[in-house]
């Protein structure tokens, strides 16, 4: 056998291999004896680069290449599911399915909810070719390249039978084990655990790094199929066939054929989930034929056969030990909770948020109480009770701090807030941290090459103080032992090309407090230049639609202060965008006055983005949900099947692309 042969052959065998050990949990060789062999076939393929192979099972060792993630349109629009926390909205759901149905008898089948990070994948010919993370449901994240390094994803499928194009759904998630793993890992390197599982898992696959995603051992559960081809008209079905080609399907998936199995299934998980390698948090409930799917149709918001039962929140009672306070990038206190650690929904919890001092009023909170502790949709631990009777006799009141625990600034409370802030923000650490972690996110400059570690790095080594200073960074200075010079000058590019970023992202990467995403594109639009927007007084701010008393105060409090102001003077130096480009100065015309537009769909001649500032400039509004005031809608392909039946139901316009572009002429 010449080596290309050997190359053929390893394929196959490590796909196989991969699909016995994570798929099926039946492994037939050792860990040592796969690694030997993986080796073999990397070193095979570093002689033959020919022979590349996007599918290989080598493409899951991943690579410590960073990327940029492009945004792609879903062929099928991926819709939440509507949620139910008890049996008598289970019955009622049951009930309109038959009565949608005209008394037809349909079947249920019934599936575990995986609390996770949703995926959709595409297959060409067998072969993974895309994969996109649910985004806002009419576009995702290109993942690709960190789905390969998912070892229960099958790159290429076992079999026949399955369609030659086709799109699988299901969610991506960190076993308990590889949570507590990595958990303990961050610690003891100093660094913040992860919160959740889901969490964890949502933050991983979006890495810029596909090694760091391979290191990290995700899984999949996959729970729907699209397209054309599909074997047979039965959901349950479909993922049996599906199995056979390699996907990971629950083994816990049933089909009921009345509502009291559909109950008996429920009632069964509420427990036996609990011994499940992965987070859980409800039930999916979908009518099992696809005729029938197609039948019942959608609401505006969700499929109307389909339903997600979730289970209340588990509840322990523990010690309340300690109360300390965290400092926020506004400057906000938050008190934690620091209890008994104690085994809740999968993890051990043994932090709280106590949200601020009027919550901890409400309860009366002591030290020494045994307190009732609840995830929040499972996710995010929250006392609920106290068990006043354990009272210790000794025990004191937590008493909330008056002086910020990083810097010592005194404390203020706004008039009609609830929260304590430090205003010390041109010296508070976490404060001056947390800000240039907010100017460097995607949604404002998009400095993708540095992240939170880094910029504490950067801050505890004095290179950066404040925002202005990420544009004084050389790559000498950043290059530490001469050995990083690569990655040092993509962080420098990666700043250095933040200069261009459009105005309105700049006003947003601010951080001035209570201005988010579309207050500062309000802002941006109507001031047109920095110096407009800093100068403007409390009534012509308050001109802007959207922007009321409290944005306008913060407004003004951010633009009068001198330590704000010597900064943008840096800013303005360096050469970020301070204004408007030139052809969004002026509006193009007032043909939309008045109009509110809805945006549904893929287009050709320009993207979403593109389109919404277009609406603007022409005087209309852009709003995101149709009502009975929607003036139009601006329909590009695959337009969402929930859209088009309340459009339809309203009476409400549908306008396509070309239409669309001769009104605005």
């Amino acid at each position: 056998m010449d080596e290309k042969e050997r190359i053929v052959q390893l394929r196959r065998e490590l796909h196989e291999h991969n699909r016995r050990y994570y798929v099926l949990n039946q492994p037939v060789i050792s860990d040592q004896d796969f690694d030997f062999l993986m080796h073999e076939l990397q070193e095979l393929e570093a002689r033959h680069p020919e022979m590349d192979d996007p599918t290989s099972p080598t493409q899951r060792v991943g690579s410590d290449l960073s990327q940029e993630f492009r945004q792609v349109e879903h062929r099928y629009p991926m819709l939440s599911l509507a949620n139910t926390y008890n049996e008598q909205d289970v019955t009622e759901w049951y009930e309109s399915v038959n009565r949608g149905l005209g008394g037809e008898p349909f079947e249920v089948c019934c599936e575990m909810k995986y609390d996770g990070l949703s995926i959709s994948l595409t297959y060409e010919s067998g072969r993974l070719v895309r994969g996109v993370t649910r985004g806002d449901g009419i576009r995702g994240d290109d993942v690709t390249q960190n789905v390969k390094t998912i070892r229960s994803i099958p790159l290429v499928l076992e079999g026949n039978g399955y369609p030659q194009d086709f799109e699988i759904r299901g969610e991506i998630l960190l076993p308990w084990r590889e949570f507590e793993r990595i958990n303990a890992e961050r610690e003891e390197v100093g660094e913040t655990p992860f919160a959740n599982p889901r969490n964890a898992a949502s933050g991983t696959l979006k890495s810029q790094s596909s090694a760091v995603v391979a290191s990290r051992r995700l899984d999949a559960y996959l729970y729907y199929l699209l397209g054309d081809g599909i074997p047979g008209d039965g959901h349950y079905e479909n993922l049996e066939a599906a199995r056979s080609w390699g996907f990971k399907i629950s083994e816990g998936m049933r089909k009921a054929k009345t509502l009291q199995e559909v109950f008996d299934y429920i009632n069964y998980w509420d427990e036996a989930r609990k011994q499940l390698p992965v987070a859980t948090d409800g039930i999916v409930l979908k009518v099992n034929s696809l005729r029938q799917q197609r039948a019942l149709g959608f609401t505006a918001k969700s499929p109307r056969w389909a339903i997600a039962y979730k289970y209340k929140a588990e509840r322990a009672c523990t010690r309340l030990n300690e109360v300390t306070f965290q400092v926020g990038r506004t400057g906000a206190v938050t008190p934690v909770a620091n209890m008994e650690p104690v085994q809740l929904a999968g993890t051990t919890v043994k932090r709280a948020t106590l949200v601020n001092e009027d919550f901890i009023k409400s309860f009366d909170l002591h030290i020494g109480d045994y307190v009732y502790v609840e995830k929040g949709g499972e996710i995010i631990p929250k006392i609920v009770g106290v068990d006043i009777e354990q009272r210790p006799i000794i025990a004191q009141p937590v008493q909330f701090i008056t002086r910020c625990p990083e810097c010592g600034a005194r404390l203020v409370r706004y008039e009609g807030e609830a929260a304590h802030y430090c205003p010390n923000d041109a010296g508070c650490p976490p404060q001056i941290k947390g800000r240039i972690e907010h100017f460097i996110a995607r949604k404002a400059m998009n400095i993708d090459s540095l992240g939170p570690e880094t910029i504490a790095d950067y801050y505890q080594r004095g290179l950066i103080h404040n925002i202005a200073d990420l544009y004084d960074i050389e790559v000498q200075q950043i290059n530490g032992d001469g050995s990083r010079t690569k990655s040092a000058q993509k962080i420098v590019n990666s700043i250095a090309a933040s200069k261009a970023v459009p105005f309105e992202r700049v006003v947003f990467a601010l951080g001035i407090r209570f201005v988010g995403e579309t207050s500062a594109r309000l802002l941006a639009r109507h001031f047109k230049t920095m110096d407009a927007l800093a100068a403007a007084s409390m009534e012509e701010l308050q001109e802007v639609e959207g922007i009321g008393e409290v944005i306008a105060r913060s407004v003004i409090g951010y633009f009068n202060d001198p330590v704000n102001r010597q900064i943008l003077d840096r800013l303005r130096g360096y050469g970020l965008q301070m204004a408007l480009a030139a052809d969004e100065m002026e509006p193009a015309s007032d043909r939309l006055a008045g109009q509110s537009v809805v945006i549904s769909g893929v287009f050709a001649h320009h993207s979403r983005d593109e389109y919404k500032a277009i609406i603007e400039r022409n005087g209309g509004k852009n709003v995101s949900s149709i009502s009975s005031k929607t003036s139009f809608i601006l329909a590009g392909e695959n337009m969402g099947p929930s859209k088009l039946e309340k459009a339809q139901k309203l009476g409400i316009r549908i306008v396509d692309e070309e239409t669309f572009l001769a009104m605005i002429g």
